[in-house]
């Protein structure tokens, strides 16, 4: 199966409570990812984010695309940029903001873990 562009449903939405809203690109419907609930592609523009929140029971993976951004686990706060990998799951949560100029890009998946 391929799934073209313009079959893709595209949101502009805000985010667990993060400033500003965020573009998802949502790659698979919820339906078709039978092991999880997202696969999509979310750019965060300046200044805006994705508020605080925990995943129990799966886990969230973030490819960044391109752009900066900042990551805040429950070890702090970390810069990432083209090519890191964010890992959160089993009860742990993040949060992540763009404060730079251009925007953020990255590939999440969501998977479950039992």
């Amino acid at each position: 199966m391929i799934k073209s562009y313009n079959e893709k449903n595209v949101e502009i939405k805000n985010m667990r409570g993060g400033k500003g809203e965020c573009k998802i690109v949502n790659h698979i419907n919820p339906e078709e990812l039978p092991h999880g609930r997202l696969f999509s592609t979310i750019t965060i523009d300046s200044g805006n984010s994705i508020g605080s929140h925990e995943h129990h029971n799966e886990v969230e993976y973030y490819l960044i695309l391109s752009g900066q951004g900042v990551v805040t686990e429950s070890s702090g706060e970390h810069i990432v940029k083209e090519g890191d990998v964010v890992i959160t799951g089993w009860g742990e949560g993040h949060a992540i903001r763009n404060d730079e100029a251009e925007p953020l890009v990255f590939l999440a998946l969501i998977l479950f873990t039992d």
